[in-house]
Parts: C-alpha cells; structure tokens; sequence
C-alpha cells in the first residue's frame, strides 16, 4: 500500500497524546487506508495487535452497534487490561447515533488514545466541538495531490510530466482511481459512482433534501463556474430563468450542504488594504478535478479554472488558510497565509501574451507590502523573475517537496 507521507507523519507525531485524533475529508480520498497505514506502523512499532480496536462502521461487522451505549459497551469489553495503551480506531463513526457520548466518555481514560474519521462535516459541527471542546484535534484529508499521483502511479522521473499531469486535470486523484489505471471503461463511472454515493449519502438523506433534481441542478452549475464569483442570488436567478424556479434562501442551504459533505470548498475574499474579510462574491472549488470533469465535461474554456482549482487545495495541503485577494477593484487568485508566512498566488494557463502578463501582474505590483509574491502559469521559459514577482511553472511547484 502507498504511503500517504503527509497525513501519515501527522498522526505518528500525535501518538498517545491526550487530544482525540479526527480525520475529516470527501467519501474515498483515503481516511480508511490511512488508518490502515497507521495500524500498520502500530504494529511494526510492537504494540500488541490485542491493544488495537478497528472498527469500521460501513461493514457489516459492527452493523449491530448503533448508538453510544451499544459503541461505549464493546470498546469497554474489548480494552486490552495487560497493555499500557489501547488504540482505538473508529471509521466513519457518524453512523452511530449520538457516537459523541461515548467517545467523550472514553476519553476520560487515559489508557486509551483515541482516532476516528468521518465524511461529513456535521461530525465537527455536531456535540463533538461542545463535548470535547479543546480537546480534539482535526486532520483533513483531500484526494491525492499532483505529486502523490505520480508516486502512485510509478513515476520515475523519466516519463512524459505534462501527460500525467493531463490526466490528473481529468481523471482527478481519488486513490481508487490507481487500480483501474489500466481499464479506461471502468473510470467514468467509478467517479460517478463515488459522486452519487456522496450526493445520496452526505448530502440527501442526511439532510433530508426534499428537492434532489433541483440539488443536482445546483452542483452542476457549480462545476460549470469553478474559480468564478458566485452568490446565491446568481444562481438562483440562473436556475429560475431556466425552469426551475427557487429561491436564494433554498439555494444558501444547498451550498452549505455540499460544503458540509466535503465536496464544494468557498473561498471568501479579503480585502488587502483594509485586512478584513469581505461577506459578498466568494468563489467555490470542487474537491476534486475528475468530479469536477465527471459535472461539467472537458472544455477548453475552463482551463485555467482547473489549474485555479488544483493550485488552491495544494495549498491547503501546504498548511495554508487560502482566501481571495480584493483591491480597489483588481483581485488576486489566492492570498495564502500561514502564522509565519503570507503569500500572493497568480494562476493563469501562460503568461506570454503582453496584455495577460500585465494583466497578472498588474495586481500583484500594487500591493502594499513585501510579501512573496508569484505567477503560476504553465509556461516553460528561463525568465524566473518580473521586478521581485516570482515566474514559477506550475508543474514544478506541484512537485516541490
């Protein structure tokens, strides 16, 4: 199995602390074979296998376990009493009714060093973050990054990167994905499958969504207009004027839901001369490029929108809280910052027309302080540097350690 390094090393490096680990993320980016990988190091690292609990919610082993009493009972039966430590693993835990009371119990024991997954961002919405308040700490979990689906693809270096990198852009990097790289037929719709199963799942049932056809309609239109500014009013007044007539009420609830199930991402802006969050005009991007493919098909006018949407969650991945950049009317793609570091992202498909180069930079250039500042494009061109701004090719960023 592939090591997920990134997340891997972020749970190693939480081991028996007191804080409960929870790992968040969309439906098959990978939560279960992290816990996999994780059991794995436990034991190499000659914890007992009877001081290990895994328990997998979605099989068909643990079907009777349906609430807190039933979950707190097996654990408890189940404690290894010889071991210093017992780790307990619970995947996709949200299945059990007010789970919450349970694991908030058992963390009072402090033999026990608690991890838990869930596909829905009610798990942190729900009594979890009034219970444990303090006391947990999430680790969120995206589909493979550009460098990851090179490593689990056996890339070496040697091969052609631009064609993988193709088939990232439409395919996008569900781990399962991997095991049918080599029947074409099966990947449309294993993507679709898994984008059913998170609409039906995460999103209908869970909330009880009363219009399904309208739902799709709204998720469509999103993966038509990544990477643009969107309120709900627009897509409202879009829908209706295409038969469907709803609400901007109806439509702020349906992007919340699909931003609760991990599948639709807003960035909101930030206006950089005043330092403050602005409320109006945010942008969403889809978890993932082959869901987006899957939505919207493969046109060409969108490319520089997907290159958008795959450098955003990169830097998600990097640590970065990522918002959009407003000022006095010109907008910079991404504002990446982090408690010791902030950073300007311009992304575009290249950068060798003149009218797009002083388009790009025109923004960035009137910004007032000494940030780093850099153009992603695809470009492939010795010029590195445009007065102090940074003329990076995307591919090689994407590849950076």
């Amino acid at each position: 199995m592939k090591k997920r390094a990134l997340y891997l090393d972020r749970l190693i490096a939480l081991k028996d602390k007191s804080l409960i680990k929870v790992i968040t993320g969309v439906r098959r980016c990978g939560k279960s074979s992290l816990l996999d990988l994780y059991e794995g190091y436990l034991l190499s690292a000659d914890v007992n296998p009877k001081a290990i609990i895994r328990m997998n919610f979605e099989s068909l082993e643990f079907d009777d376990i349906r609430n807190y009493k039933q979950l707190n009972e097996y654990i408890q039966q189940h404690i290894s009493a010889a071991e210093k430590k017992t780790y307990i693993l619970l995947d996709e835990v949200q299945t059990v009714l007010e789970w919450e009371r349970a694991v908030n119990s058992l963390r009072l024991n402090n033999k026990l060093d608690i991890y838990i997954t869930g596909s829905n961002g009610h798990l942190l919405a729900s009594e979890l973050s009034t219970l444990l308040s303090g006391r947990f700490i999430e680790i969120h979990m995206l589909p493979l990054s550009f460098k990851e689906f090179l490593d689990f693809n056996d890339y070496e270096g040697n091969g052609d990167l631009q064609s993988y990198f193709n088939l990232y852009m439409e395919r996008g990097g569900l781990p399962g994905l991997i095991e049918l790289r080599d029947q074409e037929t099966m990947i449309q719709p294993y993507i679709s499958g898994i984008y059913n199963t998170i609409i039906m799942k995460d999103v209908i049932q869970r909330n009880e969504v009363r219009d399904p056809a309208l739902l799709e309609n709204v998720m469509r239109f999103m993966a038509g207009n990544i990477g643009n500014p969107i309120s709900s009013k627009k897509i409202s007044d879009y829908l209706t004027s295409s038969g469907r007539k709803t609400s901007s009420e109806t439509i702020d609830n349906y992007l919340h839901m699909l931003e609760n199930a991990y599948i639709l991402y807003r960035v909101g802006r930030y206006n950089l001369r005043g330092k403050q969050n602005l409320k109006t005009q945010g942008k969403y991007y889809i978890v993932d490029t082959g869901i987006r493919s899957e939505l919207a098909g493969r046109r060409g006018q969108d490319y520089g929108f997907v290159l958008e949407n795959i450098v955003y969650f990169e830097l998600l991945r990097r640590g970065f809280t990522v918002k959009i950049g407003y000022l006095s009317g010109q907008e910079v793609d991404f504002v990446a910052i982090k408690p010791d570091k902030t950073a300007y992202y311009q992304v575009t498909a290249t950068m060798l027309a003149d009218e797009t180069r002083e388009r790009e930079l025109r923004t960035l250039r009137a910004i007032p302080d000494n940030y780093e500042k850099t153009v992603l494009s695809m470009d492939k061109t010795p010029l590195t540097d445009y007065d102090g701004i940074k003329n990076v090719n995307l591919l090689e960023f994407l590849i950076q350690e």
